[in-house]
């Protein structure tokens, strides 16, 4: 297994979180989708902007051609990702765009948790994985 038990096993509730696990993305994928459960990597490791943000969550998300490439498009468009049993995103990469572009980051991080926290909506829970810490970080 990857690691992901307490999240496929609903231990761990719809959220943003710190990731250790250094299982590669076929084994994290492989056990998600195994689980029911949507697999998405995020990498962000050569982003350094909004722009390429907004263009890495794209395709990470498989969003539709007339995505908006701003945060409002990104927020309405999050909210229509689904899975059988939820969402599980692996975010790589999200240190060197917070140092890159840490207005951005920040941006990006809270529409992200908003979808986490979204009332009523199917699980989405985020795994970011480095070792960096973020200010806000909870």
């Amino acid at each position: 297994m990857s690691g992901l038990e307490d999240v496929l096993g609903g231990a761990r509730p719809s959220g943003v979180y710190r990731e250790t696990s250094s299982a590669s993305v076929a084994e994290l994928r492989a056990d998600a989708e195994g689980g029911g459960w949507r697999f998405v990597h995020l990498d962000t490791s050569s982003v350094g902007d909004k722009m390429g943000f907004l263009d890495a969550a794209s395709r990470a998300f498989g969003l539709p051609d007339y995505f908006g490439r701003n945060w409002d498009a990104l927020a309405d468009s999050l909210g229509d990702v689904d899975g059988e049993r939820g969402t599980v995103v692996v975010w790589d990469g999200w240190s060197a765009f917070a140092a890159a572009d840490e207005k951005s980051f920040a941006t990006a991080l809270e529409i992200i948790r908003e979808r986490a926290g979204a009332p009523g909506a199917e699980a989405f829970v985020v795994l970011m994985r480095g070792d960096r810490q973020w200010d806000d970080e909870g």
